[in-house]
């Protein structure tokens, strides 16, 4: 049944692309995030791992991704779940190997498949040799992280205090004594996580090389961790000064006690990504292949995003991720939601042709525990008919929710819940591995969501996903860079539309955010009512239609949490 459908689907959406405008495969991708932990397990030790990933790689062309980002993948103690590196040119033994990589790498290159791999330069593991060294002062090291004396104590001068008032990201002083040293470091994160210090020339170089190791084995980019915190303001004398009181919060150990002002966002975080970007264009000029990207990740305000793409003389980053769709939640409406796109829109579109939406991370709630379960599919419709990149993170695809987890002897962070197991089936926990104690927990219903089952329903959450990816392979949506190829807007409070378009053909894609029957209003003002009729292409579960059935444009019903492709060929084609 699953493949007669998507056989159905290709034939009703049709593949041929018309577009004049060059576009690189990053600008309109469909880019996946494995959080290996928990993708695929191919040891029975209840972790995912590297063979895992490799042995389904040919699941991600299925369901038509461009390329799998991979959270971190090197060695590391796991206080923060490889975000604490202390190698940054190995893998750690819990995925594999470095010979395992290789085999994931060239497995990819032969299907077509884009690696990105996580790259953290903000931070190591305080385990790390880099800081081992730097404790001890060793040349070349002495500066490598971010060291200060500290302050005396007015009550008490035997008595050091931090620096300055600074408050980690995950709560708690940012500036931790080592007594070793007798000096303070600073960690941006977790006391394990010591900051490097990028106004010292040799971290430069080093994490340039690590740049070059990992290109070296053919990897096709970077998705580069924490941006906005890779500087801090130091004053003329070498001091830090103290950052505000915010006033969201009396609690002096919250990371919202503090208006960030001197902690993040500094301007010399574009001039390093412009660093990197240089480093990976000279690469491209020596080594040859397809372009290599750099992506970043900030929540950082609009202005400070449009900064990490650089300028004309001095290009930064290819792709800063956008989360702007992130802050939407349950009540959010149609205006609400275009809101939030036009906040990317009018300003990264019109200056840098840019666009990428991403709606759910290793770091967030998914989708439907944000945002609502019966709009789950709705947003995959939606995501994919916005022009530029989509995102997807693991599980996205078969509509996966947060799962309960308590704490274990292995994790106990406040992000668990949307890292548990993918689910591939429904045998011993859900496919993912071959033993009944996973990591995390498996979600009680895998026996009905998972890939197996989906593949052969027709409205499941998979395949509208196939539907939406097979849909980007459009003349319309391949156009999207030509001169009114694409419009969107909220037609009501509840009713959101986008049209993409180019001289042979039309889609029209509508969803219904709201709990209600809505009467859309008419959406055609041609005389001639042959261009009012379409034919629905695309429906979700909460559609009463069928595919093939015909629609006016000017009398459109939709039901609650409904979402639709239309579809349309023009009138001056034979």
């Amino acid at each position: 049944m699953g493949k007669f459908v998507l056989c159905y689907i290709v034939f009703v959406l049709g593949c041929a692309s018309f577009s004049t405008a060059t576009v690189n495969w990053w600008e309109d991708g469909s880019l996946y995030q494995i959080y290996p932990r928990s993708w695929k397990d191919s040891d029975g030790d209840g972790v995912g791992d590297l063979k895992g990933i490799t042995e389904n790689l040919e699941f991600l062309k299925e369901i038509g991704m461009t390329g799998a980002w991979l959270s971190p993948i090197f060695k590391s103690p796991m206080s923060d779940f490889g975000y604490d590196i202390s190698n940054f040119y190995n893998i750690d033994p819990l995925f594999g190997s470095l010979e395992d990589f290789d085999a994931l790498v060239a497995k990819a290159k032969k299907i077509g498949l884009k690696i990105i791999l996580d790259f953290v330069p903000n931070h190591s593991s305080d385990e790390c040799e880099w800081f081992q060294k730097s404790i001890n002062r060793e040349d070349g090291y002495d500066d490598f992280y971010v060291w200060d004396d500290g302050l005396q104590d007015p009550k008490n001068p035997a008595i050091k205090l931090p620096p300055s008032n600074w408050v980690s990201e995950f709560g708690g002083k940012a500036w931790s004594w080592n007594e070793k040293r007798q000096q303070f470091y600073l960690h941006q994160f977790q006391s394990k996580q010591p900051d490097l210090n990028f106004r010292n020339a040799k971290t430069h170089e080093t994490m340039l090389n690590v740049l070059e190791f990992w290109l070296n084995r053919g990897v096709d980019g970077f998705r580069i961790d924490a941006v906005p915190f890779f500087f801090e303001k130091i004053n003329e004398d070498g001091t830090y000064p103290d950052e505000p009181v915010s006033g969201q919060t009396t609690d002096p150990d919250s990371n919202k006690y503090l208006s960030h002002i001197y902690t993040r966002d500094q301007s010399e975080n574009a001039g390093l990504l412009m660093e990197w970007r240089n480093f990976i264009e000279e690469y491209q000029l020596k080594n040859g292949g397809e372009k290599r990207v750099l992506l970043a990740e900030a929540y950082s305000p609009i202005d400070v995003i449009d900064q990490y793409f650089g300028n004309d003389t001095h290009p930064a980053v290819h792709l800063p991720f956008n989360f702007n769709l992130m802050s939407l939640d349950k009540s959010s409406n149609a205006r609400d939601l275009e809101e939030s796109i036009n906040g990317w829109m009018d300003v990264m579109w019109k200056k840098h042709k840019s666009a990428n939406w991403v709606l759910g991370n290793h770091d967030n709630p998914r989708i439907g525990d944000r945002l609502g379960k019966e709009k789950k599919d709705l947003f995959t419709i939606i995501l994919a008919a916005l022009p530029g990149t989509t995102v997807t993170y693991y599980g996205e695809e078969i509509g996966l929710d947060n799962v309960p987890t308590q704490c274990t002897n292995i994790t106990c962070d406040f992000r668990d819940s949307e890292r548990t197991p993918f689910q591939w089936n429904d045998q011993v926990s859900a496919g993912f591995s071959d033993s009944n104690k996973t990591w995390l927990p498996v979600s009680e219903d895998y026996k009905t969501l998972n890939v197996k089952v989906q593949r052969g329903i027709e409205r499941s959450s998979l395949n509208i996903f196939k539907g939406m990816q097979i849909l980007k392979h459009t003349g319309a949506f391949k156009a999207f860079k030509n001169e009114g190829a694409w419009k969107y807007g909220a037609v009501n409070d509840q009713v959101f539309q986008i049209i993409r378009s180019n001289s042979r053909e039309e889609y029209r894609i509508l969803a219904n955010l709201g709990s209600d029957l809505e009467l859309v209003d008419p959406l055609c003002n041609s005389i001639d009512q042959n261009e009012c009729l379409m034919e629905y292409t695309l429906v979700n579960r909460n559609s009463p239609h069928r595919i093939g059935e015909k629609a006016n444009l000017n009398k459109i019903y939709m039901m609650p949490f409904e979402a639709v492709v239309l579809k349309r060929k023009m009138q001056n084609v034979i």
